[in-house]
């Protein structure tokens, strides 16, 4: 059986990261000058090397399962495209001809004739007029809206609003804003 992915990057990144497998408690004492390697706090030390250690190989064990899990689904979505790919493109023109002359385009007896079909056109013509209407109608609403905000935002620019006192209201409100600071300093 091949190796997957996880097992491959796990090998890789995660079996030879652990502290102990990179140097052992003893290696790591001596690397300390001889009057200080019987010191407790160089375990300490080692004892907090490790689980720092620890929680990065923990963040890289938790890395790999998520790409483990997106390559799942990439290979899924890849799969899907192929599948949909090899599929047969739907003929527009065939489709129809099936719905005429049935599932064989052979045989030369059409389901349908003009006098079952003018009737059904035609009303799809009327329901695709009275659409277009009604989207007619929605967009001179949306239009009239935009209007609307278009000119509200120009009497904002040049400094003309529907209500004349607001300038007042306004220059009165900082003001007072101004005097609740002054009061607290």
């Amino acid at each position: 059986m091949a190796p997957t992915e996880t097992k491959i990057l796990s090998d890789y990144l995660l079996v030879p990261a652990q502290l102990p497998a990179i140097i052992s408690l003893q290696e790591f004492i001596e690397l300390f000058p001889r009057s200080l390697q019987s010191s407790p706090q160089i375990r300490n030390l080692y004892r907090d090397l490790q689980t720092q250690r620890n929680a990065v190989v923990d963040s890289v064990a938790a890395e790999i399962e998520a790409e483990a899990k997106r390559g799942k689904a990439m290979r899924r979505v890849m799969i899907k495209a192929k599948r949909e790919e090899e599929a047969p493109e739907n003929d527009d023109e065939a489709e129809i001809e099936r719905l005429l002359f049935g599932s064989t385009s052979d045989s030369q007896t059409p389901k349908h004739n003009i006098g079952s079909i003018l009737p059904d056109l035609e009303g799809a013509v009327s329901e695709l007029e009275s659409e277009l209407q009604l989207l007619g109608e929605e967009e001179a609403a949306l239009l009239s809206s935009i209007q609307q905000t278009v000119g509200g935002m120009s009497d904002l620019r040049y400094g003309r609003f529907a209500n004349g006192q607001l300038r007042d209201q306004v220059l009165e409100g900082l003001a007072s804003l101004r005097d609740t600071c002054k009061s607290k300093n």
